[in-house]
């Protein structure tokens, strides 16, 4: 699975954890769900992650293992799909059989930490003096910390650069809303389509429409400010104008990339796990932030995730585990990992050896720089259901049955009573 599907498919479970608790249908086969997951002896740990995709032959096991090797014990891992993995975490923790590190999607931890399932870095001494106050903060329920990132990706905007050549667009001009409305008037006016992005009733568009929301300077607590409707006046107008094709109700963040892979398309809306793909367009191209209103790069959602220590009935193994979790968020190993995992690194001091490695990763970090967590100012669990209503709400505005502000306003309603 694609690390962009990681993003969004982990927190379509997540709506849905609150029944996950009870929810014994879900029988586990493996192994590790039989016994204590945690390792039968004290020279067992047990770790649980999101990349299926690595066998043990890979980059990222093989680092697993020397983790656990410089720690002194052996590890037994296992790479579950995202949504498995939350409710295989949910259900080990009722069973007493959590795994002793587990790493999940950002916008999880709080949901598990709210669930008492995880340990705050109080417990496990974990060091995170060296990440991004911005990162960490996805990370962060009722002024406690869970876990450390791994690293994180985000959004941007990619172009075209031959069809900007052809509309008469210099990309370094778009540096807010106006401008880049402006170029692609402009790329419309050349005969070329202007930009391409996921506004899907999924939590996949909502986090492709967080920058323009959170862009204009709205806040999740009041979906209905004259800010928020004003970015969801501007999604509107690109479809009316034309400047957006009406297939983005329907476009996942894949099925858009290809969109844009067509060549057809000035803009696209779109993360760090597609530069590979990118390569492979036939075209030249280029990536700069996404604007803000007023100018400036706009606040992205932060993917990617966390290491996190579950809570153990034996407090001694923290000891062994928090080195386990210092080895793979420690600055000689993040590099490799965050390499291996597409990802832009958690720390200041990586970021610049990953720039240095690939200047590409400039305007990554940049936007990682500016970016915020989905469940941040202390959202935790309430931001799924706060999500759902701005998806209702951008659904109802850009298919034409509800004007911007009367979309946002019902689902203003709607978010506050879910929350209460």
């Amino acid at each position: 699975m694609t690390l962009s599907g990681r993003m969004w498919r982990g927190l379509g479970a997540v709506a849905a954890l609150s029944l996950a608790v009870g929810v014994t249908a879900c029988s586990n086969n493996d192994s590790s769900s039989s016994s204590k997951a945690g390792g039968s002896s004290q020279g067992t740990y047990t770790i649980w992650d999101p990349y299926p995709q690595f066998d043990d032959s890979s980059d990222w096991v093989k680092l697993l293992q020397k983790c656990g090797t410089d720690a002194g014990v052996t590890v037994k891992r296992t790479g579950f799909d995202t949504t498995d993995l939350t409710n295989k975490a949910l259900l080990a923790a009722q069973q007493g059989n959590s795994p002793d590190v587990l790493i999940v999607d950002n916008p999880v931890v709080s949901t598990l930490a709210e669930a008492g399932v995880l340990t705050t870095t109080d417990d496990t001494k974990i060091d995170t003096s060296a990440v991004e106050p911005n990162l960490l903060a996805a990370g962060q329920l009722d002024g406690k910390t869970y876990g450390i990132p791994i690293g994180a990706n985000t959004l941007a905007l990619y172009y075209n650069k031959k069809v900007l050549d052809g509309a008469k667009v210099d990309p370094a001009t778009v540096k807010d809303w106006a401008s880049l409305t402006a170029a692609l008037q402009k790329v419309k006016a050349a005969g070329k389509k202007g930009i391409t992005f996921s506004a899907i009733g999924t939590e996949e568009g909502s986090f492709q429409f967080l920058p323009w929301f959170w862009g204009s300077g709205a806040n999740l607590t009041q979906l209905d400010s004259a800010q928020g409707v004003a970015s969801l006046q501007l999604w509107t107008d690109w479809l009316k104008k034309g400047y957006a094709p009406n297939s983005v109700l329907n476009n996942t963040q894949t099925t858009s990339w290809q969109e844009f892979a067509t060549g057809d398309f000035a803009f696209s809306e779109n993360g760090t796990w597609q530069l590979a793909n990118a390569k492979k367009t036939g075209f030249e191209y280029g990536i700069i932030p996404i604007p803000s209103q007023a100018g400036g790069t706009a606040p992205a959602p932060t993917g990617g995730e966390f290491v996190t220590a579950p809570v153990q009935n034996d407090k001694a193994r923290y000891a062994t585990t928090e080195k386990i979790m210092g080895c793979l968020s420690s600055a000689d190993n993040a590099l490799t990992t965050d390499t291996t995992l597409s990802y832009v690194a958690a720390t200041k001091a990586v970021q610049e050896k990953q720039v240095a490695a690939n200047p590409e990763l400039k305007v990554w970090v940049e936007a990682v720089g500016a970016a915020k967590g989905r469940t941040s100012d202390n959202l935790g669990t309430k931001y799924p259901k706060i999500s759902e209503q701005m998806w209702t709400a951008f659904q109802a505005a850009l298919s034409g049955s509800k004007s911007p502000q009367d979309a946002l306003k019902a689902a203003q309603t709607a978010a506050a009573a879910a929350t209460k």
